[in-house]
């Protein structure tokens, strides 16, 4: 019991070595927060990416992640449609249909990291890799889901390499959240 109240204590003590993480205002001119996602940022439609933007970044902000999640899926939840990172600090959003491929050479945000997500558990034995990017909503019939478009602002550079997930961006983006905030969109079938 002791030992498991130290490594509580030591837990938390790492957790507050970080301050609470400024908020970010994230926005985007076609996707409208807690409203229906448009039809073509879905497979339905053409299932590009949307645009985003945001401000109220941190002025030392070196480069900024973005995760889209939807919590309404998953074994467990939640389910990871995209991840990006090594977005440069100055960008001031995401385009449209940011194209698929680990090396993003799109204006304003060259040298960004498309990551793996959850749609890589599937990849079937033998068939190619499936290309690292966005991949929009897909849920069953019935109840809506929920898409969170989660926007961090670091202030310290990643050394990483293509090929993380959401798992091993929050890992090496531990400590170097300087800012956070997020859209959420809905879409249901």
């Amino acid at each position: 019991m002791r030992l498991a109240l130290c490594a509580a204590m030591m837990a938390g003590a790492a957790l507050s070595a970080q301050a609470p993480p400024q908020k970010i205002v994230v926005s985007s001119p076609t996707l409208k927060a807690d409203e229906t996602m448009p039809r073509d940022y879905t497979p339905d439609g053409r299932n590009m990416s949307p645009p985003l933007t945001w401000s109220n970044l941190p002025g030392a902000t070196k480069e900024i992640a973005v995760v889209c999640e939807d919590p309404d899926a998953g074994n467990p939840p939640p389910f990871v449609h995209w991840v990006i990172y090594k977005i440069p600090g100055t960008a001031k959003g995401l385009p449209e249909s940011v194209p698929m491929g680990a090396n993003v050479t799109a204006s304003g945000i060259a040298g960004a990291i498309n990551g793996l997500s959850g749609f890589n558990a599937f990849q079937r034995p033998g068939q190619p890799p499936l290309e690292p990017g966005y991949r929009g909503p897909s849920p069953p019939a019935g109840m809506p889901h929920h898409y969170h478009f989660t926007v961090y602002a670091l202030n310290a550079p990643l050394d990483v390499k293509e090929g993380l997930d959401k798992a091993a961006l929050l890992k090496a983006m531990d400590g170097k959240i300087a800012a956070q905030g997020e859209i959420v969109g809905v879409y249901q079938r």
